[in-house]
């Protein structure tokens, strides 16, 4: 019983808990105070914003968790919708020929990115900014200021259909089917617990027989598949292909990635709470438009949570730790059990 106890207040003093939280009073605080902002319409808004930023933000919690970084999906996102209006526009008007094609685009992208950071060694961080300029460049190239809107009505409307009785689209069940399939990957996998490796100590994961040069590139050319597909989504779900497309959406991927728990420094993190702070975004986000604040205030509060991201989790973890201390300083001699590891290793283990 008291090991249950133990374990259950470690779940609820767990940051996924303060963000499931946070999302529960958003949706209070909104339903009480926001006209609208408990109708099915609202939950149709918020689940189409944050289908995009879920499947782009899917790869990047790999990506981030083993200490790499990729600036370049909106980007990536926004040369899909180009290329994608621009075959439109040369006659492939067979919408899997069409996605097939995004989808080896954003590989390729991907591909690109990884090859700069594995093979020549040069920082992700740098990498991706570079790339973030040249692929947004490249979507101008390929479609200019024009806008491709005549897509076939069965396609834009199919694309955010509701589910049957709903007003949800049927795409957050792709959404779902993916984020499973990655949670397994990093959770349920030697793959998953490489990625950990290769975050919390890159030359010790080498010494153990792990590839990282070759995970890592696999990873980008995933980040860079993935942001295609939600191109594909963009640019149906807005029956427009525009060269800005997504212009500015990194911030919000990367701001619900951090606020989710990832460590920017990589080795810690999960899809749980990821998927938790992309659903507080969307709903924070729509909420606050829906009571007419404006889109300047909108960056500042992305803005204010992604710093939030980076100093939550350290404070939730110091307060953890301060409990913990505090525990094992009152409880009598006999109850306390012994260390797996002494003291001289546990100093060195980042809390």
């Amino acid at each position: 019983m008291g090991e249950l106890t133990a374990r259950l207040r470690s779940v609820l003093g767990s940051w996924d808990a303060v963000l499931l939280a946070a999302l529960a009073l958003v949706v209070i605080v909104g339903s009480l105070a926001v006209e609208g902002a408990a109708s099915p319409r609202f939950w149709r808004f918020v689940t189409l914003e944050l289908i995009p930023i879920a499947l782009i933000a899917l790869p990047m919690t790999l990506v981030i968790i083993t200490g790499e970084i990729d600036l370049s999906v909106a980007s990536v996102l926004g040369l899909t919708c180009a290329v994608m209006g621009q075959l439109w526009v040369s006659g492939i008007t067979s919408l899997p020929v069409l996605i097939g094609m995004c989808l080896l685009l954003g590989a390729a992208l991907g591909a690109l990115n990884g090859l700069f950071v594995t093979a020549f060694g040069l920082p992700s961080l740098a990498v991706t900014i570079g790339t973030l300029a040249l692929y947004r460049g490249a979507a101008y190239v390929v479609l200019g200021d024009r806008a491709v809107a005549d897509y076939p009505r069965e396609w834009t409307s199919g694309a955010i259909a509701p589910l049957p009785g709903t007003t949800i689209p049927w795409t957050i069940l792709v959404v779902a089917v993916l984020a499973v399939a990655f949670g397994i990957v990093l959770h349920a996998t030697p793959v998953g617990r490489a990625l950990y490796a290769m975050g919390n100590n890159v030359e010790a994961a080498r010494f153990a027989g792990i590839s990282v040069a070759r995970t890592k590139f696999w990873l980008f050319v995933a980040a860079g598949a993935m942001s295609a597909l939600a191109g594909v989504f963009w640019t149906l779900r807005f029956a427009s292909a525009r060269a800005d497309n997504g212009n500015g959406l990194e911030l919000a991927v990367v701001a619900a990635v951090l606020l989710g728990g990832v460590s920017i420094f990589g080795g810690r993190g999960g899809l749980v709470g990821v998927l938790a702070a992309v659903a507080l975004l969307a709903t924070l986000r729509n909420t606050l438009q829906l009571a007419n604040v404006p889109a300047n205030a909108l960056t500042v509060v992305t803005g204010s949570l992604l710093i939030a991201s980076v100093v939550g989790p350290n404070v939730v973890g110091m307060v953890r730790e301060s409990l913990r201390r505090r525990r094992l300083s009152t409880a009598p001699p006999h109850t306390l059990q012994p260390q797996p590891q002494s003291p001289a290793v546990d100093e060195r283990i980042p809390q």
